[in-house]
């Protein structure tokens, strides 16, 4: 009689917000850490989505700009403060430091010593601007390697509870274990669902993050090249 009055109460209902409703404090502090972990992904996601197709544009559009064989203080009094992407901004550095040399007060040595500066100058711009444009993907990582385990967390106790449920009836029915072993597969699913995206995410920003590097780091040292050798020429 007991057991038909807790299958009533049961009602059939798995529906996923009655599951959440229906579960021990502890699934549902899971869930919750889940959800917020989901949302929190895809927001990054859907960010460093923007964010690359914008570094790639505005990267193709400098480039040719660099490249168009205009004079270079030309280019950068064009740009001046408004450098709005990684590339312009090393540009802008490294050009700063060229224009102290050319300056008629300046003795060799300092002309000479340029060079080291400007290379130095250009790897920092691009080690910076590099650590910007990874921002937050850590925590896709985190999300794609902890999520399925803390969801893990949630199965094991939702299968507990569901073993208590047995032992408290002394009944195997269904109708005693299913609620526990549907909040076990829900937290399951909920542990999937936040670490697939990220862990795709991550995976695809990151082999972006590379490609930039490498496009960065090789016009970094094309832009040092030509500052080296106008430097050169100078102090023949």
């Amino acid at each position: 009689m007991e057991t038909e009055i807790a299958a009533g109460a049961i009602g059939g209902d798995f529906s996923l917000f009655s599951l959440f409703l229906r579960a021990d404090p502890v699934v549902k502090t899971v869930m919750g850490i889940l959800g917020l972990a989901s949302v929190w992904s895809w927001a990054i996601i859907f960010d460093k989505s923007l964010v690359f197709g914008r570094l790639k544009r505005k990267s193709t559009r400098f480039e040719d700009q660099f490249w168009s064989g205009r004079p270079l203080d030309e280019l950068y009094r064009k740009i001046g403060d408004k450098a709005d992407h990684p590339m312009a901004r090393a540009f802008v550095a490294a050009m700063e430091e060229w224009l102290r040399t050319k300056d008629t007060g300046r003795s060799d040595a300092f002309v000479v010593g340029s060079k080291e500066r400007i290379e130095k100058l250009l790897n920092v711009s691009v080690s910076r601007e590099l650590e910007k444009t990874e921002r937050n993907l850590g925590f896709l990582a985190t999300v794609g390697s902890a999520a399925p385990f803390i969801g893990l967390l949630g199965t094991v106790w939702g299968i507990m509870n569901a073993f208590q449920a047995i032992a408290l009836t002394k009944d195997t029915n269904l109708a005693v274990v299913a609620p526990g072993i549907a909040e076990a597969l829900f937290a399951t699913a909920l542990g999937l669902l936040a670490a697939i995206p990220a862990v795709v995410g991550y995976n695809r920003y990151s082999a972006a993050l590379n490609s930039f590097a490498v496009r960065l780091q090789g016009f970094a040292d094309e832009f040092s090249a030509i500052l080296s050798r106008q430097i050169d020429e100078r102090t023949k």
